[in-house]
């Protein structure tokens, strides 16, 4: 009997990409790759298992019953290779990157998946805030990158990764007042969302009375769920638990671009950069 191969670490990395991306243009742009390379480290991956792990059609990329069954294998199997790999390896870098707490989400846990699956060397730290904090903390180098909304014209630098849109929303239950003034739910001054909210209310002459005030978009929006009044959200970012409002009474918001500012420099640190933009053009 000839000794079964080992299997290739790419090609099951490739798997769980696909697994979490579901799309092998995005897969080959995380792995710096093309689409033929991929679809051929999966082929080989498959004909070495027996098994056909990927279902692609042109509208729609999935596991078959027998990739699902090889998901948490090839996670393990990953894994111990980052182990066996890091067991001689340097001491990991600090990567600290900055995201604005709007583009947060209940999708963060897929994002962080695409971006820690294939680097070992670089320890990350994540930290949350609103765009002008973490302009401050990148200026003052205490981030490596950030990942922002561009409110305005005075910072032009950074890679546009996506325009980010904006929605009125609310809880299932929540009854939109056909009088009176509109029931807000917002952060404190000065940040920039509320702003938006304010000046496209002023500007189309609708009423508003603040009913909650609270810090971080994830306060807005569990407010907003709560039932007590209506929120400004990224719509990439909303809770789970809420409704756009689809009313006329509210007026239409402008997109925003979403930028990375970086000074990164290092092929592994590029690398998990790389992986970051990918994971959130993707969400």
């Amino acid at each position: 009997m000839l000794p079964m191969r080992s299997l290739d670490s790419e090609a099951v990395e490739a798997f769980l990409l696909v697994a979490e991306l579901q799309s092998f243009t995005q897969v080959a742009g995380v792995m710096n790759t093309t689409q033929a390379a991929i679809s051929l480290r999966l082929r080989r991956l498959e004909e070495m298992l027996g098994h056909r792990l990927v279902e692609r059609t042109p509208r729609r990329v999935r596991l078959t019953a027998a990739g699902e069954r090889f998901l948490e294998p090839a996670r393990a199997y990953v894994a111990a290779g980052r182990r066996a790999r890091d067991v001689f390896g340097q001491e990991p870098r600090r990567l600290a990157i900055g995201v604005t707490h709007h583009l947060i989400g209940a999708d963060l846990p897929r994002i962080l998946r695409v971006i820690s699956e294939r680097e070992t060397s670089v320890t990350l730290h994540l930290r949350t805030a609103g765009t002008r904090t973490l302009l401050e903390l990148y200026d003052a180098g205490e981030l490596d990158a950030i990942v922002v909304l561009r409110h305005d014209d005075i910072r032009r630098d950074g890679e546009l990764l996506f325009q980010e849109s904006f929605g009125w929303y609310c809880s299932a239950d929540f009854d939109l007042p056909s009088n009176g003034p509109v029931p807000l739910v917002l952060q404190p001054a000065p940040c920039n969302l509320r702003a938006m909210a304010l000046r496209a209310l002023d500007s189309a002459g609708i009423t508003w009375r603040e009913v909650f005030v609270g810090t971080g978009a994830t306060a807005v929006g569990a407010a907003a769920e709560a039932g007590i009044g209506i929120a400004l959200l990224a719509r990439s970012a909303v809770p789970a638990g809420v409704r756009e409002v689809r009313s006329r009474l509210l007026p239409e918001l402008p997109k925003l671009d979403t930028v990375m500012i970086s000074t990164v420099t290092g092929d592994h640190a590029n690398a998990v950069l790389r992986r970051i933009t990918k994971a959130f053009r993707s969400s």
